[in-house]
């Protein structure tokens, strides 16, 4: 207690720069993971990837990230451990964005991209165990969040594989492929209208005080009414955007049908920008959050505050900025080198990841955005066959994953005895 009282402002600045940090290198490698397949198929140039990333990461930061972070906040380590002792909690928190941080600047640096969500959870894991106690971990919480590493990318390769074979029955394996795209985009269109409005009314606006009802029945009945609106909107401007399409020599050509893929695509890069952002926020917030929760209750642990709307604005802030300036790195491992992506196949990919993050997001489960995004392009690749996968590539990814656990959980012990020390 009396560490926080003396040094309160302190450690609120070192968390304030630290979540910053940790933003920056979510931004420069899971962001880039996202943008990845858009830039890959070519649907979109990398400065419109790093545009349409900015509005909506900040955007599904912003609006749906506070879900996400409560888990990331709480369900890893046993507050009532720590109720005494809250300045561990503080440092621990600390050394876990530093460590996380780092981690990611390093591998963004190299292009691997690697999971934020691994090294975060890895290492307040770390932290806690050798820190604290084994007993401070809430290890049945981090089984269900390592469950879902292996679940999300398995559900979205089945979900892109199912995707894109709907394109090739509904419309790439026809004569009339062109006109029959123009009829039937639109209502993939009005399913990423559906899903990101469903996420933001069910679970994101909660935190920053807006609650739209209509009286329906239920809350979820009127977000379902007003979602099927918002994706009916969504599809009718595609549907009007995919009208002005330039065609050039076959109107069947596949140049042409994949010119309404890539219209699609936007839409799609929206939607994983905006899921992303709602998904990958809480792991440099929650624990920044952790910090400012306790040092402002003045050392009570789990004290029930509202999440500040500036925690999250730092958080999106650091996204972008990070995208902006390292991002093209990974984003040429991700997007060019697993498999060849077409608009159509990038599509399939992307739609299906921003599903599964949103569903995520939406039961405040903490997946990673990479095992997601590699699951769905995968799925997309043994669409067309193993051969059409670049195998040395994806057994360098895994890799990555690997060594990002332990790499996080050794960073972040390190980084707590040296806060430890310097306050103690």
């Amino acid at each position: 207690m009396d560490i926080i009282a003396s040094h309160g402002f302190t450690l609120l600045a070192l968390a304030c720069v630290f979540g910053l940090f940790m933003a920056w290198g979510i931004g420069a490698n899971d962001v880039a993971n996202a943008m990845g397949t858009s830039v890959g198929s070519r649907a979109l140039t990398l400065k419109q990837a790093i545009l349409v990333a900015a509005i909506f990461e900040f955007a599904g930061a912003y609006l749906a990230g506070g879900e996400v972070t409560s888990t990331i906040r709480k369900g890893i380590i046993d507050p009532t451990m720590l109720a005494d002792s809250p300045d561990l909690l503080v440092f621990g928190m600390l050394s876990a964005l530093l460590a996380a941080a780092t981690w990611l600047f390093i591998a963004s640096i190299r292009g691997w991209p690697v999971s934020t969500t691994h090294s975060i959870v890895g290492a307040i894991v770390g932290f806690a165990a050798v820190g604290i106690s084994v007993d401070a971990v809430a290890w049945g919480k981090v089984g269900t969040i390592a469950a879902s590493w292996i679940v999300s990318p398995l559900l979205a390769g089945s979900m892109s594989f199912a995707l894109f074979i709907s394109v090739k029955n509904l419309i790439l394996d026809h004569d009339d492929s062109f006109d029959r795209a123009r009829k039937y985009v639109p209502i993939y269109m009005w399913m990423v209208g559906f899903m990101i409005s469903m996420v933001t009314l069910v679970k994101g606006l909660k935190h920053i005080g807006i609650d739209l009802e209509l009286g329906l029945g239920s809350k979820f009945v009127d977000a379902m009414a007003i979602s099927a609106v918002i994706g009916l909107v969504v599809a009718l401007i595609g549907a009007f955007l995919l009208r002005r399409i330039k065609v050039t020599g076959d109107m069947n050509s596949g140049d042409n049908v994949e010119k309404v893929f890539g219209t699609l695509m936007i839409f799609t890069a929206c939607a994983m920008a905006f899921a992303h952002g709602s998904n990958d926020v809480a792991n440099a917030v929650g624990p920044l959050a952790a910090v400012v929760s306790t040092v402002q209750s003045g050392g009570i642990i789990g004290a029930k505050s509202v999440m500040p709307w500036w925690v999250l604005a730092i958080g999106a802030a650091g996204i972008v900025v990070g995208l902006a300036t390292y991002g093209w790195r990974v984003i040429q491992t991700i997007g060019r080198k697993i498999t060849e992506l077409t608009p159509s196949r990038g599509f399939a990919a992307e739609l299906a990841a921003a599903s599964t993050v949103v569903l995520a997001s939406a039961t405040g489960l903490p997946i990673s955005t990479t095992h997601t995004l590699v699951g769905a392009v995968l799925g997309v690749g043994l669409a067309r066959g193993v051969e059409a996968l670049h195998l040395p590539t994806i057994g360098a990814i895994i890799t990555s994953w690997v060594v990002t656990l332990p790499a996080g959980a050794g960073l972040a012990v390190v980084f707590f005895y040296v806060l430890s020390a310097l306050f103690g």
